[in-house]
């Protein structure tokens, strides 16, 4: 629901009646994974997706019931090889959909309208569904903020409303969506129940440094994969807004000494593409020692052996050279800059979803990276989305 919380955020706040359908679980290979969402207005109108086309119109169909009789319903849609029309995944996969109504007299639109606010502002946020158990608690729902704090309820139960936010705190710290199983009354007791836990947080970090033709190919491939872009070099003549007009910053720094400063976390990605020792080795210096998601640097196999041996005396472990992407990008024979943007946001793409970067044609590998697909214990919450991020 919250992948398409800016829509919706508008929605509520026109007081429109509407009904979200969203992934719960999926099964084998599914288009997308839970939280993807779709939600239908009292006038018809939709927006977004749950399966990219396969079963829109049978979830579409459930959207307007849930909006004439206020029923929450959990569907399973799956493969079907005897009617070729009938509503289910070619992909030969299955997936769960919750469909529920966000009706004005809901008790619940409060707490979604609360966090779709939030999503909508870019801020933290995550929203707590009960998606499986008794029918009556079914879609009952908990807005955590990044604080601990938490509003809603699932049904009269503090100390499950207590595990259930601190689980979603967990889930939301490391921007994940996934489900969790936990008892009715909390911890283990009482019947047993599957929440889904959405996340939305701020856009992950891309940064950028060397304020070159390919840079500004990169910032644009950087955007359109829902990055934060940060360009910055040392030299004002080039890190120049009518240079880079699609980023989000433009900063004019030694790299290193920006490096310092600026947060970062586990979900940034930092590419180097000054391939200038005077710039290059200080930041990746400390680059290699922070705990971002992604290093990589531009330059010929001849440029990373001086840099390598360079990092080295400047006492760069072997360990930590190790997490350097150098030359930076997958092999895609690319020459252009566009065609090298897109080269290293592959290899940033298969870095974060652990893919294999080989052609899918003949390949054996899978291909969604996703994790475990289905509920796992509460005590060992599992990345349903592989979320970076």
């Amino acid at each position: 629901m919250l992948d398409i919380a800016e829509e919706l955020n508008r929605w509520a706040g026109q007081g429109r009646d509407f009904a979200v359908a969203t992934v719960v679980a999926v099964g084998g290979s599914a288009p997308r994974g839970p939280g993807a969402a779709l939600a239908v207005d009292a006038d018809g109108t939709a927006v977004g997706s749950v399966s990219g086309g396969c079963v829109e119109g049978a979830v579409y169909a459930l959207c307007e019931q849930a909006l004439r009789d206020g029923g929450t319903v959990l569907e399973r849609f799956g493969h079907s090889d005897e009617d070729a029309f009938a509503a289910g995944l070619t992909c030969g996969g299955t997936v769960d959909v919750l469909v529920a109504p966000v009706r004005a007299a809901d008790p619940a639109r409060p707490v979604l309208a609360s966090a779709l606010v939030a999503a909508a502002r870019g801020e933290a946020v995550a929203v707590a569904r009960i998606v499986g158990g008794p029918a009556e608690l079914l879609g009952r729902a908990l807005t955590v903020r990044p604080d601990g704090s938490y509003e809603g309820g699932l049904g009269d139960r503090p100390e499950l409303d207590r595990t259930v936010a601190a689980e979603a705190g967990a889930l939301l710290d490391a921007g994940r969506t996934g489900t969790l199983e936990t008892g009715a009354e909390g911890s283990r007791c009482g019947a047993p129940l599957t929440v889904l836990v959405e996340s939305s947080v701020p856009p992950p970090r891309m940064i950028v440094f060397g304020a070159i033709d390919f840079a500004s190919a990169l910032v644009r491939v950087g955007k359109f994969l829902g990055h934060h872009v940060t360009v910055c070099d040392a030299r004002p003549v080039f890190a120049t807004r009518a240079r880079f007009p699609e980023a989000d910053e433009i900063v004019v720094e030694w790299p290193h000494a920006y490096l310092e400063r600026t947060p970062v976390d586990a979900r940034t990605v930092l590419c180097v593409l000054t391939h200038d020792a005077k710039f290059d080795v200080p930041l990746l210096e400390l680059a290699l020692r922070l705990p971002v998601a992604y290093v990589g640097a531009m330059g010929s196999r001849r440029t990373h052996l001086d840099r390598a041996a360079r990092l080295h005396e400047a006492g760069v472990t072997e360990p930590e050279l190790a997490r350097l992407r150098s030359p930076i990008g997958l092999d895609l024979g690319a020459r252009t800059p566009e065609e090298t943007a897109l080269s290293i946001a592959a290899e940033i793409v298969a870095s974060r979803r652990g893919g294999s970067g080989v052609p899918l044609t003949g390949a054996r590998t899978p291909i969604h990276h996703d994790g475990a697909s289905g509920p796992v214990d509460r005590t060992g919450v599992v990345d349903r989305t592989g979320a970076v991020a």
